[in-house]
């Protein structure tokens, strides 16, 4: 009886096996072409942008920030410049560039901002006049949206977000404003894409310096109002390309750099005013003050003034905000004057770059 008992378990057990088997052959040839269809979820919806409610409730909380302020968009590329694209040429980064923009646009205009883009379609728009266009648009804040790619067409591995300022921190040109704001968009847009913000960097933010040394992006450089450049991410990588062209993604995509955008703006700047009647000279002894102005304070360890190019000993009244100079001046000519402070959140004024202007009769007028 035991023999025939275990008999009919080892031809159950047996009977088992080979339909684990069979299950098993069957998984191996029917989930690869699942995969293929895409069925796996490409990109998450973030909280606050997956359904109309939320989303508009964002809005409405963050165009108590943007309400008001004029930002200039800059897809890059488009019309006769449309030679980056992926191995297939199925993902074009003009077209994909122009996609998020718009839907950037529409967002920040939903919150009361005014905005400027350099093409709202396929068209040339040469990248001289991009910077020219936004220094003389009276925007606060130029955007320059982009895709990546590498130089090596078989590497279809990497990929990652990274937002570009304007030269090196060591360097007169920088300005640290711009680094404020690509850390805000930064951290916002590689949360809701969920790529990593690279290797090159701790942050995901990088100086253009480190793509042309010395000279960084052109729009960057002759762009005078604070600027960044996003490289959202590679449009060579061989899981990215599957979702760049989704509409719906470039949607979440533009999200990203709305609210960086917005909580930058949330976190306020120093404004910096010159005050007239302190400009004098005494006894070849230039002086000048200026106030220094921001809700949530003024750090004072972050002043810096710089005098023809070279930075100046001043003094700060914290009771009044009022930070001053005192310089040796011996003869005429055009002096350059810049200024930098931070407010107690981090953020940095905007550029301040006047000159001071002494006459042959040793008069002296502050200029832009």
């Amino acid at each position: 009886m035991h023999k025939i008992l275990r008999s009919v378990a080892t031809k159950n057990l047996l009977s088992k096996n080979c339909l684990l088997t069979i299950l098993l052959f069957i998984s191996l040839i029917v989930l690869p072409s699942c995969s293929s269809s895409h069925v796996i979820p490409l990109y998450e919806y973030p909280a606050d942008w997956k359904n109309f409610s939320e989303r508009e409730k964002t809005i409405l909380d963050y165009s108590n920030y943007l309400r008001g302020r004029k930002i200039f968009l800059d897809p890059g590329h488009g019309g006769e410049d449309r030679k980056n694209k992926n191995s297939k040429g199925d993902v074009i980064e003009a077209d994909v560039n122009l996609r998020v923009a718009i839907s950037l646009k529409k967002y920040l205009e939903s919150a009361g901002a005014q905005v400027i883009i350099s093409r709202d379609k396929d068209i040339t728009v040469q990248l001289a006049y991009r910077s020219e266009w936004a220094n003389k648009s009276g925007a606060e804040i130029f955007i320059s949206i982009h895709h990546n790619a590498l130089g090596k067409t078989e590497d279809d591995y990497t990929n990652y977000t990274s937002t570009y300022y304007h030269a090196r921190e060591t360097d007169y040109e920088y300005e640290p404003c711009n680094h404020d704001i690509a850390r805000y968009i930064q951290r916002d847009l590689s949360y809701v894409m969920r790529t990593p913000g690279g290797l090159g960097s701790f942050d995901g933010t990088y100086s253009d310096y480190n793509i042309y040394s010395g000279e960084g992006f052109s729009v960057l450089r002759k762009t005078n109002i604070p600027a960044v450049l996003v490289e959202c991410a590679f449009h060579t990588n061989h899981f990215e390309e599957l979702r760049l062209n989704n509409e719906e993604f470039n949607q979440i995509q533009a999200w990203g750099i709305f609210r960086g955008l917005a909580k930058y703006l949330r976190a306020g700047r120093p404004e910096i005013n010159f005050l007239p009647d302190s400009l004098r000279l005494d006894n070849d002894i230039l002086i000048a003050s200026f106030v220094l102005k921001d809700s949530v304070g003024i750090n004072s360890k972050s002043i810096q003034i710089y005098f023809d190019k070279e930075e100046k000993e001043f003094s700060f009244d914290k009771t009044t905000n009022v930070v001053s100079i005192k310089t040796e001046i011996i003869k005429p000519g055009t002096y350059p004057i810049r200024i930098i402070t931070a407010n107690k959140n981090g953020n940095h004024s905007f550029p301040y770059r006047k000159n001071i202007i002494v006459s042959d009769s040793m008069k002296v007028i502050l200029t832009d």
